[in-house]
C-alpha cells in the first residue's frame, strides 16, 4: 500500500463514519492527520486513537474554515492533503413540502463547505507547489432517488464543482471526486438491512491511493470506491482521458 510519511492531511467531517475511517487509514499510512467536525465528542476519542489533531469547525462558515486551516497549520504544518468529506443527508419526501431552511442547509454544508475548505487551502498548496484534494461525492449525483432532492442536487453540484476545480488546477494540484458507495453510517440508517451495502474499508483505501500521487492522471474523474478498480484505472489512465471516461455527461 502507498505510504504518506510526514504528509499533513486534513479530513473534514472526520468525527464519525466515512470521515473517521479515512482519517484512520491516512494515519496508518504515516500521514499526520487533523480531523474536523462540528462537535468535539467523537473528535477527541478518534484523535487519541490515531494521534490526530482535533479541531471543532463548521465548514459552512467562512470564518470557521479560516480558523480551522490556521489551527492545522500552526499545530501540524502546511496542509498537503485535503479530504473535503463533511456532509449531511436529507430525506425530504417532497421538495415542495420541505422547510426551505432545512433544504438549503444541506447545500450550505455539502456544497459551500467543500468550496470554502478548498478555497482556504489552495493558495498555500500553489505557493508550495504541492498538494492534493479529495472530495467525497455520492452516487446520488447521477442516480437521484425520489426522496432526497436536497442531497442529490447538492452532490450533483459538488461533482461539477470538483471537475471544474480539477481543470482549473490541472498540472498543479490534482483534485479527485469519489463515491464511497452505500456505507453503513448514521446518515444511511434509513436503508434496509438487505440494501447493497458497500464495505466500509473501500473508501478509505481508495483515498489512500489518491493521496499517494499514483493516481494523479485520473484527477477530475468520477471514481467509485466499490465499482471501480483503481489499479486498473491507473493502468488505463491515458485511454480514460482520451475517451473522456468516468465522467457525467449529457447523452443524446
Amino acid at each position: 500500500m502507498p505510504e504518506l510519511d510526514g504528509q499533513i492531511a486534513l479530513v473534514t467531517g472526520g468525527g464519525r463514519g466515512i470521515g473517521a475511517n479515512i482519517a484512520r487509514e491516512l494515519a496508518s499510512a504515516g500521514a499526520r492527520v487533523a480531523v474536523a467536525a462540528r462537535t468535539s465528542d467523537q473528535l477527541e476519542e478518534l484523535a487519541l486513537a490515531i494521534d490526530a489533531l482535533p479541531v471543532v469547525a463548521d465548514v459552512s462558515r467562512p470564518d470557521s474554515v479560516e480558523t480551522l486551516v490556521r489551527a492545522v497549520e500552526s499545530g501540524l504544518g502546511p496542509i498537503d492533503i485535503l479530504c473535503a468529506n463533511a456532509g449531511i443527508g436529507s430525506r425530504d419526501a417532497y421538495a415542495w413540502t420541505t422547510n426551505p431552511d432545512e433544504w438549503w442547509r444541506v447545500f450550505e454544508v455539502n456544497v459551500l463547505g467543500v468550496y470554502l475548505t478548498c478555497r482556504a487551502v489552495i493558495p498555500g498548496m500553489l505557493a508550495r507547489g504541492r498538494g492534493r484534494i479529495v472530495i467525497t461525492g455520492s452516487g446520488a449525483a447521477y442516480l437521484p432517488t425520489s426522496s432526497n432532492s436536497a442531497y442529490s442536487a447538492s452532490k450533483a453540484a459538488v461533482w461539477r464543482f470538483g471537475e471544474i476545480l480539477a481543470k482549473q488546477l490541472e498540472g498543479r494540484i490534482p483534485v479527485f471526486i469519489f463515491s464511497p458507495g452505500l456505507v453503513r453510517t448514521q446518515m444511511t440508517d434509513w436503508a434496509p438491512d438487505d440494501a447493497p451495502w458497500t464495505p466500509s474499508e473501500l473508501a478509505p483505501r481508495l483515498v489512500r491511493v489518491l493521496a499517494s500521487g499514483r493516481a494523479d492522471a485520473l484527477a477530475g474523474r468520477y471514481l467509485h470506491a466499490e465499482h471501480d478498480d483503481i489499479e486498473d484505472l491507473i493502468s488505463r489512465a491515458d485511454q480514460i482521458r482520451e475517451n473522456d471516461l468516468n465522467t457525467i455527461r449529457l447523452q443524446r
